[in-house]
């Protein structure tokens, strides 16, 4: 929707996922619609940049090949956060620290939470210094994948009708 709505400049858009996803369509934007591709027999070479957001063992299966071919992934899993050579990168926080993307051509982003807080905190640090932050957080049921959220779905639909909750994904 973002990069829709941006009019992101782009010769063609590519909707990629597993094997078994192929097929199924997706939303570009309000109008268009695109037809998933299956991961495994994409042709690397014809994209410029990837983003990818399909877990941190998919991003080090693939990411290396999209590189390779001259791409530049903005991987928004764990996958490469820790790794000294891949910039981690908030735009409204440290921009400019993207320069040193092409040593691996992967660009990482912090989880969500993260990347939230330190939007935040930027102009207080600028204005006024930070020492020290603590914080918690309480991350998503997305972030366990679409059975944990069928399963949040039907345990809400389930407490309207008195059903007994039955965890699966969940003690």
């Amino acid at each position: 929707q973002t990069l829709s709505e941006r009019q992101f400049p782009a010769d063609k858009i590519y909707a990629l996922a597993s094997s078994k996803s192929a097929g199924k369509e997706v939303s570009y934007g309000d109008e268009q619609t695109l037809i998933v591709e299956p991961l495994e027999k994409f042709e690397f070479s014809t994209a410029d940049i990837a983003l990818f957001s399909a877990g941190g063992d998919t991003a080090k299966a693939h990411a290396p090949k999209f590189c390779a071919a001259g791409c530049i992934v903005i991987d928004n899993s764990s996958a490469f956060r820790m790794d000294d050579d891949v910039p981690l990168i908030v735009p409204e926080v440290n921009a400019d620290a993207v320069m040193g993307y092409d040593e691996k051509n992967i660009i990482a982003n912090p989880n969500c939470s993260t990347a939230q807080l330190v939007v935040a905190l930027k102009p207080i640090h600028d204005k006024v210094g930070v020492e020290r932050v603590v914080v918690a957080t309480y991350q998503s049921t997305s972030g366990a994948g679409r059975a944990a959220m069928d399963e949040l779905w039907n345990q809400t639909k389930g407490i309207y009708v008195n059903q007994e909750a039955e965890p699966h994904e969940f003690p």
